[in-house]
């Protein structure tokens, strides 16, 4: 068998536990229907809007993973896509982290695998439906591979999930590939080679929200106040910044798994990935260890930094996003870890190779084989063990729902309307828990759902504190809706056509007495939706088309010019490493 069979034989390994675990995780909520937690949420057909490419007044959180699904969803249903995308979360983050163990063993190496996708960050982040910034976490280790070799279009096939997912996915994913490359073996000329190979892919693959953001009309808001709001939290007995190393601490309590950080089990997470870190430290002492090793360490030490940067200081940390608003992509900043969690993981895999070798013998056939097999097999499955909340849709938490009729009835309507003119949605918040979805928090759905400008009140409120809004048209239309008066005047002057009701939509709803003046033309109970009539005509500043076009031109482009050549990035890699004989 050749070197390169091997390593795809590895690979598919891997990747098969990846998937396995996937199917695990999300269990009942593999049936069809929609997942609708949090940020996560799905619809059957996703239209292509202005929405869709950032150009409204919104900020490009969703670019371009919005238009992504959009293409996904113009030829399978949208659930299918949606239970797609998750499951390759679990298959490319458990193949990468395998493939990243300095080893011939399998085992060992599916322990890595196992760690990287089944612990409180993926835990947490996926019930808070973080996908996107997932995409870019299971595409992590195959950039760290990739930035250690030279070769650009292997670092660009490697970063493509991250470009699908957005900002946060690229900013887990390309940052550490900068880092890496900046601290890869060879003389200054090599590595400024590399680093400047490295930002140049990171910044093309990013263009299409880095243009919308950067023109955005009414720039970039900071909300200096909402440090507090989103700064990590502790989840286990040792605090915020403990939390943090054991790879949990996100902001929100109502995502932490179910009995993770008290009793046995969290001081057994504990000291597995003390274990972890030490087995990591340990080969970084040694001569022949990694490539990407250094950058990897310097990228996980900067990651554990911002995230810990709004526990420590959280007084300075608002001082920077009031000096440039730029800095408020530090006030989340747990998902700055997922470098930390890759050191980890590969650890994991490095303290199982360790043991596999102490309790294996010498000679190749011995019977002792069995032993090291099992050491292996209970270091694999420790992750799964101590957090089994993740297990059938994260304990429940994610199930899937189907949409009631009357939200296809309303979006036929919408569409087939010549008269222009965007959407209300009321009542006026960013969040719903329709009670078709289990009561369960999740975005209102409308903005995906109908293919016009969709208007939602986007500030979120996160204990006593209220972040303020974002969309200027919201924020135009807020002193309006949040009075008790009549709507339709305001809002027909705004250039509103139709207002729809997701939530409380009974007959004595207190919002209906406030729509004197529009027709009703979908009467409920699911959804109920009013057409003001004669709107004036939407006026919106917008970023400019042109940039935005040519942004995606070069994205494409770019990642259909690293496919022209075969080869993956991380087999080439691994392949590389020496046989030593049978190995568990």
């Amino acid at each position: 068998m050749t070197d390169g069979t091997t390593a795809r034989a590895r690979h598919g390994a891997a990747a098969l536990t990846g998937l396995v675990l996937g199917l695990l995780a999300l269990g009942p909520g593999l049936a069809r229907g929609f997942l609708l937690s949090y940020d996560m949420v799905a619809v059957p057909r996703q239209p292509l809007t202005a929405l869709t490419f950032g150009l409204t007044g919104t900020l490009p959180r969703h670019v371009p993973s919005d238009a992504f699904v959009a293409a996904l969803s113009a030829v399978l249903p949208g659930d299918l896509v949606q239970k797609a995308l998750l499951l390759a979360v679990f298959v490319l983050g458990c193949a990468g982290a395998a493939a990243l163990v300095p080893t011939r063993r399998a085992l060992p190496r599916l322990a890595a695998g196992v760690c990287y996708v089944w612990n409180p960050y993926v835990a947490e982040r996926l019930v808070l439906g973080h996908w996107a910034l997932l995409l870019g976490y299971a595409a992590l280790p195959w950039a760290v591979a990739a930035a250690s070799t030279e070769g650009t279009r292997r670092v660009v096939r490697a970063l493509v999930p991250a470009a699908i997912g957005g900002f946060a996915a690229m900013a887990v994913a390309g940052l550490p590939a900068v880092a890496v490359a900046a601290c890869a073996p060879g003389d200054r000329k090599r590595r400024a080679r590399a680093v400047a190979g490295a930002v140049a892919v990171v910044a093309a693959l990013s263009l299409p929200w880095l243009v919308t953001g950067w023109l955005r009309p009414s720039g970039v808001p900071g909300a200096p106040s909402a440090v507090d709001a989103f700064a990590p939290r502790a989840d286990t007995p040792f605090g915020a910044l403990g939390s943090l190393l054991l790879t949990g601490g996100a902001w929100n309590a109502e995502v932490v798994p179910q009995g993770y950080g008290t009793g046995v089990p969290v001081f057994c997470w504990a000291l597995l990935v003390l274990v972890s870190l030490a087995a990591f430290a340990a080969r970084m002492r040694r001569t022949d260890r990694p490539a990407w090793a250094f950058g990897l360490s310097a990228a996980a030490v900067a990651g554990f930094g911002a995230a810990a940067f709004g526990v420590v200081a959280a007084p300075a940390l608002k001082r920077l996003i009031e000096v440039w608003s730029g800095f408020a992509v530090l006030r989340d900043g747990q998902q700055y870890t997922a470098p930390l969690v890759l050191v980890i993981a590969v650890g994991a895999g490095l303290a199982a190779d360790a043991l596999v070798r102490l309790v294996r013998p010498r000679e190749r056939d011995a019977p002792a084989g069995g032993v090291a097999v099992m050491v292996a097999v209970m270091v694999a499955v420790l992750p799964v063990v101590l957090l089994p909340s993740l297990a059938l849709g994260a304990g429940g938490r994610l199930r899937p729902v189907e949409y009631p009729d009357g939200w296809d009835t309303a979006r036929e309507i919408v569409r087939t309307d010549p008269v222009p003119g965007d959407v209300v949605v009321l009542p006026w918040a960013t969040y719903r828990s329709y009670p078709w979805n289990g009561g369960r928090t999740s975005l209102d759905a409308l903005p995906r759902y109908l293919d016009r400008r969709v208007v939602t009140r986007d500030a979120v409120v996160v204990g006593s504190t209220t972040v303020p809004a974002e969309d200027p048209v919201a924020r135009r239309l807020d002193p309006v809706v949040a009075g008790g008066g009549p709507l339709v005047p305001a809002l027909r002057a705004a250039g509103v056509r139709y207002v729809a009701l997701d939530a409380e939509t009974g007959p004595d709803a207190p919002w209906r007495a406030r729509l004197a003046g529009a027709e009703p033309v979908l009467p409920g109970p699911a959804l109920a939706l009013y057409r003001i009539p004669d709107p004036a005509r939407p006026d919106e500043a917008r970023a400019p088309l042109v940039p935005t076009v040519m942004s995606w031109i070069v994205m494409v482009s770019l990642i259909a010019w690293s496919f022209v050549t075969r080869g993956t990035t991380v087999t080439r890699h691994i392949s590389r490493i020496p046989r030593r004989g049978r190995a568990p």
